[in-house]
């Protein structure tokens, strides 16, 4: 089976006991680090993910997981938190971070630039990434060219 497959069937999956427990299911990852593959799993909730949030979504998914047996493979199973540095994949990801300080980098350079860090602004249906950078001059780039777009978060000093 197809990873694409894998982590859809994953999600479809838990979606529910997510909404069960209050929380998003952020993300669904199923990839190898080194010999070993993951299953990681990103919840997330408004007030933020403590370790017992993890702890009581990964006591509840894996008999799920068990039964459902959707990975043929052996797999490390991992419940986490999105962080404070979020990377931004799905429309919902990004719909939920307007307004919110993002990096954005690109796949080729734009005027010779490649990363741009700048306000994140709606953008129409068509999968475009807009950002607003600090002079208030916007920027638009088409999905495609986008290699990563994640959030931005500043340390008090």
């Amino acid at each position: 089976m197809k990873r694409s497959t894998i982590t859809e069937t994953v999600r479809n999956l838990l979606q529910p006991e997510a909404e069960r427990q209050g929380l998003t299911l952020w993300d669904v990852e199923y990839v190898k680090e080194g010999a070993t593959m993951y299953l990681r799993i990103t919840i997330d909730k408004p007030e933020g993910i403590t370790i017992d949030d993890c702890e009581k979504f990964h006591n509840a998914i894996n008999p799920m997981l068990d039964e459902a047996d959707p990975i043929e493979d052996a797999y490390m199973l991992e419940v986490t938190s999105p962080g404070l540095e979020r990377e931004l994949k799905t429309p919902a990801h990004f719909a939920a971070c307007v307004g919110c300080e993002v990096e954005l980098r690109l796949f080729a350079p734009y005027n010779g630039v490649k990363s741009f860090t700048g306000i994140l602004q709606p953008c129409g249906e068509n999968g475009s990434v807009c950002i607003t950078l600090s002079d208030g001059s916007p920027l638009t780039f088409e999905k495609q060219l986008v290699s990563k777009v994640s959030t931005v978060f500043h340390f008090d000093a």
